[in-house]
């Protein structure tokens, strides 16, 4: 990804529009410009980050998973296929309809 400068931001609006496009986000032009510069300045502040040295650096965070609080899996009875189809908006071929993904 290329550094930022002054005339020439990480992200630019064209960027933002097309990630608003996939987010279904409809940005007018002011929010686009300034989603650019802030989104601009949020990678930068990551690529900063990620120049520094922490090989030597022990994690202070992580999850210790025999610590949690889980339940025990025990089986149960689910929903029959049509129970699972009744709250449905719309079934086609005896299953969920859905929308077509992303356009191109």
């Amino acid at each position: 990804m290329p550094k930022e400068t002054e005339a020439h931001p990480i992200l630019d609006e064209v960027e933002v529009q097309k990630v608003a496009k996939l987010a279904r986000l409809a940005l007018g032009p002011e929010e686009i410009a300034r989603m650019a510069s802030e989104l601009s300045a949020i990678v930068g502040y990551v690529q900063k980050l990620s120049e520094l040295d922490t090989s030597g650096i022990e994690p202070t965070s992580h999850v210790q998973i025999e610590k949690l609080a889980l339940r025990d899996d025990q089986p149960r009875k689910g929903l029959s296929h049509d129970e699972a189809l009744s709250e449905a908006p719309r079934v086609v071929n005896d299953g969920f309809a859905v929308p077509a993904f992303v356009e191109d």
